[in-house]
Formats: C-alpha cells, sequence, structure tokens
C-alpha cells in the first residue's frame, strides 16, 4: 500500500535535512496554547538527530497577509526547545539571506526553525522559484506535514523538484490507517459522518458508498437530507443548493445510509435555549435542529458496536454547548468500546474524544482534518505525490 520511500531510506548523517512538519498550532497570549501537532512530529526529529543529521523545520501557521507578527513561528521555535534535547535555532524568514545564513550555520544535532512559509504569497501558488529557495537550503527533504499534504504548496510540493524527498513517520502513519481503512477494512466498516455541511463531505459519501457497509450521518448536514425527504426544517441549518444531492444520494445509498430517528430541537442557538426531542418530522417553525435523539443514540451505537472498522469524521450536533452535547459524546464513547479498529479525523470529532477523556481507546487520532476527508475521497494527496517511490 505505502510504496513511498521512508526517512528511515535515507542516508542523513552529516546532511542537513528539510522537513516540512504541520506546527499550524494554537496560540494564546504569544504562547502555544495546544502542542499536540508539535508532539506529533517529535519522532521523525529525534530520529533524524539521532541519525547525525541536522534538522531544517518548515510550517504555515494560520493565515496572514503578507508578514504579519502574530502568525511567527517564533513562540513555536520556543516551545519546541522545551520538548527535545538539542538546541534549537530560529530564522527571521523561511527563504532569503537571513534563512541561508541560518542554514549555512547549522550543524549535525541542531534543529532550525523557519519563519511562516505562508509570509510569502509564492508559497500557495507552488512558484518554482521559492521551492527552489528552499531546497538550497538542505541535501534531502522529508514530508511529515499530513495536515497540509492535500495542498500543492512550495513548501509541500514543490522543493521535491529539486531534493531526495522521503515521508516521515507521521505521514507514514496517517497514509496507512486511512489508505488500509479504505482499502482492505476489517469488517463491518461503518463511517460516521457530521459536521454542519452535507457539501464538505459530498465527495466522501459517494467514494464510501460502495466501500462501506454502513454509513451514519448526524449533525448539521443530517438536515438537509431531511430536507430531500420533505420534511420542514423550521430555522434548522439547511444547505439549500445540495438539497437535490442529498436526494439523489438517499436513492443511490438505500438502506446504507442511515440518518437519525429523533433529535433535539431548540428555539435558539444559543446554550441556554429550550430544547426538546422529537421524532424526526416537520420542524415547528422558530425551531432548529442542534442535536441526535436518545433513540438516535442507541440505534447509531448498536451498528458501531458491531463493526470492524470505524472512521469517524464531524460531531453529531453543536457539542460546544453542554445541552446540545449529549449525541456527540455518547458517540464518542460507542466509538471508544466498540473494539474496532478506529480512526477520527476532523478537529472537532478529535476535540469530543479528547473531552471524553477516551483518546487511549481510539487506533488512531489524525491530523489532518482536510486531509483525511480528501482521502476518504479517494483523492491524490499532492504532498504525498511527489515524494520518492521505493
Amino acid at each position: 500500500m505505502f510504496n513511498k520511500k521512508m526517512v528511515t531510506d535515507l542516508d542523513v548523517k552529516g546532511e542537513k535535512v528539510l522537513v516540512r512538519v504541520d506546527f499550524n498550532v494554537p496560540l494564546a497570549d504569544g504562547n502555544v496554547a495546544d502542542d499536540s501537532r508539535i508532539r506529533a512530529a517529535l519522532p521523525t526529529i529525534q530520529y533524524l538527530l539521532d541519525q547525525g543529521g541536522a534538522v531544517i523545520l518548515c510550517s504555515h501557521l494560520g493565515r496572514p497577509k503578507g508578514v504579519d507578527p502574530a502568525f511567527s513561528m517564533k513562540p513555536v521555535a520556543q516551545h519546541l526547545a522545551t520538548l527535545i534535547d538539542a538546541p534549537v535555532t530560529f530564522a527571521e524568514d523561511f527563504i532569503g539571506e537571513s534563512a541561508a545564513r541560518a542554514a549555512a550555520a547549522l550543524r549535525p544535532g541542531e534543529v532550525l526553525v523557519l519563519e511562516n512559509t505562508r509570509f510569502h504569497a509564492g508559497e500557495t501558488k507552488n512558484d518554482p522559484k521559492i521551492a527552489k529557495q528552499l531546497a538550497d537550503l538542505a541535501d534531502l527533504y522529508v514530508n511529515d506535514a499530513f495536515g497540509s499534504a492535500h495542498r500543492a504548496h512550495a513548501s509541500t510540493a514543490g522543493v521535491a523538484d529539486y531534493l531526495p524527498a522521503a515521508a516521515g513517520f507521521l505521514l507514514e502513519k496517517e497514509i496507512k490507517y486511512l489508505g488500509n481503512a479504505i482499502a482492505d477494512p476489517d469488517r463491518p466498516f461503518v463511517t460516521i459522518l457530521g459536521g454542519a455541511k452535507v457539501s464538505d463531505k459530498i465527495g466522501v459519501i459517494e467514494n464510501l458508498l460502495g466501500k462501506s457497509d454502513r454509513i451514519l450521518i448526524g449533525g448539521g448536514m443530517a438536515n438537509t437530507f431531511f430536507k430531500a425527504q420533505g420534511f420542514a426544517m423550521g430555522d434548522s441549518l439547511v444547505e439549500e443548493d445540495v438539497v437535490d444531492v442529498a436526494k439523489a444520494l438517499l436513492e443511490k445509498a438505500g438502506d446504507k445510509l442511515l440518518l437519525p430517528v429523533d433529535v433535539v430541537i431548540a428555539d435558539a442557538f444559543a446554550a441556554d435555549a429550550a430544547d426538546r426531542v422529537m421524532a424526526v418530522g416537520d420542524v415547528p417553525a422558530g425551531w432548529r435542529v442542534l442535536d441526535i435523539g436518545p433513540r438516535t443514540v442507541e440505534l447509531f451505537s448498536e451498528v458501531i458496536a458491531s463493526a470492524g472498522t470505524v472512521v469517524w469524521n464531524g460531531p453529531m450536533g453543536v457539542f460546544e454547548f453542554d445541552k446540545f452535547s449529549k449525541g456527540t459524546f455518547a458517540i464518542a464513547r460507542a466509538v471508544a468500546e466498540s473494539g474496532a479498529t478506529s480512526i477520527i479525523g476532523g478537529g472537532d470529532s478529535i476535540a469530543a474524544i479528547n473531552k471524553t477523556g477516551l483518546e487511549d481507546k481510539i487506533t488512531h487520532i489524525s491530523t489532518g482534518g482536510g486531509a483525511s476527508l480528501e482521502m476518504l475521497e479517494g483523492k491524490v494527496l499532492p504532498g504525498l505525490a511527489v515524494l520518492d517511490e521505493r
């Protein structure tokens, strides 16, 4: 399944290795607020240091419009220095003179963190000039940024035109779990899809209809399917422009696609809104669906309990409000206790699992929401396609 060169296939002793990491982490008051993405890349960084390499790290952070100190990688570099036993320096730019000087001074066993790749507009346009400047800093390239592997940017794709290119441990792990889940899952293979929009997941549903044994739909996206069945949805979130697509998917899927049988509705989109449970049907005017109901939790949990493989992306309701979090947390527990090979992707699903404290019972928690969705759609990820074949 995984036929790309691995970091372990490279001879890195005495070499400078450029590693594209996903250090797009939340900052609060100038400090890293959640370092799970940094920790996820540590095995690759440590391996390269142990093998006698010098490590140059690059990543984007947020969506800056040009150079913006609020999106600097400097706090990330400072935080990384507390996690590894190696000297960590910081370059004020990710290409140009300051980056070249810092890279030239780097010695084996040392780490250099480059400034935010998105401070240059050419990065997201996969500008060959930027890719070449980046490549000139190093002898080898390793991509360990699964969360950005679905983007054809200079630092994720273009740079591989100029350097021997391999996958890091995190990228390999992601591709193996997600790839194997799709190609050769233990059955029954159950997919759980939630979140706000059907439009984000049409491709996933279409690709997985032929592969999953059951697809469970919850969250705001279920409303669009209810509308497609002819129900009035009150003030619920509905994507009017994809109602016809939802209708076609329902016809194509038959009983493979499982929708909620009851929902929790509220009279306002607020944490303290009045709420009640109703069987699926016409939602009263002024009310909106904010969670799946208890009968649906039972139904979905039964399906999950018998699964061999479970892939989950997207919450079952507005779980940020305690009152409407019951469905999401119940599904999180069902997945954790199923005994199935379980793969969770998407920030909200991961947040839900972390809140329940059940993350240790999940086989694999994916670091890339968009990238994992594109893999589930069956798309080729540009950041993976450019790596050298074994």
